[in-house]
């Protein structure tokens, strides 16, 4: 059976669905980051409720703490987190790579240190797919090597050909480890490049070509200017085959996960709503804000006034300023909750654009709006 359909199109836009073993996911998607198998200040039902059907936890962090072979134990990090739904666990590239003074790259995998306690580790492509698989999720990404911005070219195809040899060694321990769970994980390559385009596809092609359930693009949103980002993904999308889910991982800014719609993307993660929430920022239909301004000490009206979550509908702006200058935890995790919906919101009004053929217009107004003002 396959577990990609697509349902329709407005130009390089796609509304999709993507079949787990932990039920269906409508894309374009956007999933909420649990790092540490948490989503900050929320719980599994306030997640549900709000319309997430997807999360995203990160192998690296949860093999260093508290260890997959006790969340396998436990019965997966289903069971162990109390989150029903699909979950997707990226393999800790990135995480590895950001540990640049505590890691020691070779062709068979990193040697690092961790940043909790100092202990030595090593990731190979193969002990990553152990790591996953024991974790139980339903979304499997492969080892890479990533590379931050700038980076020159010869560091970057170096990238590139660990990252290649990587995913076909991940793939064919994928294949060979026995299934645990009663449901099938789903395995998805990444793709780098940097910003150098002819890397950017040769990498793209031979990652599509080994055969894997997803397609992820790695290495953007690294500090790279945003034309290079478009460029990057426009590079890759024309190689990537349109019968698999494109996943652009760790991106962004609500204005650029409707931009990367309109290339095509039907993925998306990102910590900003909950980092930003934390922070006091919070997201609406005409732009992003700070709750601890002066502007909005007596101000009796919602965060967003469109917006359907209980922060909006039960609280103040007056209110959930006074929680944040008191330092209380309500007033995290309102933010929190707020962002949170406003990016599910988002995405599923940019399904619905698509459905209904209007994506370039619709995309236009919310981006109007959104833009008009900021404080």
């Amino acid at each position: 059976m396959s577990t990609f359909k697509l349902i329709a199109t407005d130009k390089s836009a796609r509304l999709c669905r993507l079949i787990t073993g932990h039920g269906e996911i409508d894309t374009p998607c956007f999933m909420p980051v649990g790092t540490q198998g948490t989503v900050k200040a929320m719980t599994p039902y306030e997640l549900e409720a709000i319309g997430a059907r997807i999360v995203l936890y990160n192998a690296y962090h949860l093999y260093l703490r508290p260890g997959h072979e006790l969340i396998r134990d436990a019965g997966g990090l289903h069971a162990f987190t109390g989150w029903p739904r699909p979950i997707l666990t990226d393999s800790g590239g990135y995480q590895v790579m950001s540990l640049a003074e505590l890691r020691q790259v070779d062709p068979e995998g990193v040697t690092f240190r961790s940043h909790i306690d100092g202990s030595l580790h090593r990731f190979t492509p193969e002990r990553v797919m152990e790591i996953e698989i024991a974790l139980g999720s339903d979304l499997i990404m492969t080892f890479d090597e990533c590379v931050i911005y700038p980076a020159d070219h010869a560091d970057a195809a170096r990238a590139c050909r660990l990252t290649a040899d990587w995913a076909r060694r991940a793939r064919k321990a994928f294949d060979s480890i026995p299934d645990p769970w009663s449901y099938r994980q789903l395995l998805f390559g990444i793709s780098q490049g940097s910003v150098y385009r002819d890397l950017r596809r040769e990498n793209s092609r031979e990652i599509a070509e080994i055969g894997f359930d997803g397609l992820a693009i790695g290495g953007l949103s690294v500090g790279e200017p945003r034309e290079l980002t478009w460029q990057a993904l426009s590079d890759t999308l024309e190689v990537f085959p349109p019968e698999q889910p494109r996943y652009l991982m760790g991106m962004g800014y609500p204005d650029e996960i409707v931009a990367a719609v309109g290339y095509g993307v039907d993925m998306f993660d990102c910590v900003l709503p909950t980092r930003l929430g934390r922070n006091g920022t919070f997201f609406t239909r005409t732009g992003r804000f700070t709750i601890t301004n002066a502007r909005f000490t007596r101000d009796e009206n919602p965060l967003d006034p469109a917006c359907d979550c209980d922060a909006c509908r039960r609280f103040s702006r007056a209110y959930i300023r006074h929680l944040h200058m008191a330092g209380e935890i309500l007033g995290i995790r309102l933010t929190t909750l707020h962002n949170l919906r406003f990016y599910l919101y988002l995405v599923e009004s940019i399904r619905g654009a698509i459905e209904a053929g209007n994506y370039d217009i619709w995309s236009k107004g919310f981006l109007e709006r959104f833009r008009m003002g900021e404080g």
